[in-house]
């Protein structure tokens, strides 16, 4: 039973950053600034073949209109590879995609990773069975997971 728990609490630990934020947003603690997980991120993603499209700093634009928002940046990735697959079980998936990343500093000055589970997009375009979607979200996880790393 000791050992039961025991394996219980650490798995507890090992997810205790990973959390499910808004419906279909899995959200990751950082213990890095926006800019330095979002550098890590663009870095992991170039390394592991992925395409960026864009990176777009929210807080930047906001204060272009006189508005102050804490730091917050998108950004847009993928490639055919991953993509294709998913918008052939349902070409609806297309409007989900490239992929983005959010990263952000809460009201606390935690700064998150956030990503749009491929669980979450799979059902939304009724493919839940969909090949792809589960090397989408580990893939996703462990880019998240690198990004946010010590």
């Amino acid at each position: 039973m000791k050992l039961l728990s025991f394996i219980f609490a650490a798995l507890l630990v090992s997810f205790s950053s990973l959390v499910l934020a808004a419906d279909g947003l899995v959200a990751v603690k950082s213990p890095h600034s926006v800019s330095a997980t979002m550098d890590r991120f663009e870095a992991l993603a170039k390394q592991r073949g992925l395409a960026v499209f864009a990176r777009i700093d929210h807080a930047a634009g906001a204060a272009k209109i006189g508005k102050a928002l804490r730091p917050t940046e998108v950004i847009i990735f993928g490639n055919p590879q991953g993509g294709t697959p998913f918008m052939e079980c349902a070409q609806t998936v297309g409007i989900d995609l490239p992929l983005k990343a959010l990263v952000w500093e809460d009201a606390s000055a935690q700064v998150w990773l956030g990503y749009n589970d491929p669980d979450y997009l799979a059902k939304r375009h009724d493919v839940a069975k969909c090949p792809v979607v589960e090397n989408l979200r580990k893939a996703l996880a462990g880019l998240a997971e690198a990004s946010v790393a010590p």
